[in-house]
């Protein structure tokens, strides 16, 4: 079995734009809180 988190156990959020839902990504670590959008293309769209 591999080690780390397996994708299902991310979490969660919805777009407001595109209302198709993303999950949690390291590079979101310091601010998953104020992510709001799951692109740079849904937060021009807005």
């Amino acid at each position: 079995m591999p080690n780390g988190v397996v994708k299902r156990d991310l979490p969660v959020k919805t777009c407001p734009a595109c209302a198709r839902p993303f999950a949690w990504r390291k590079k979101w670590a310091r601010d998953w809180e104020d992510v709001v959008y799951c692109s740079d293309a849904c937060r021009k769209k807005r």
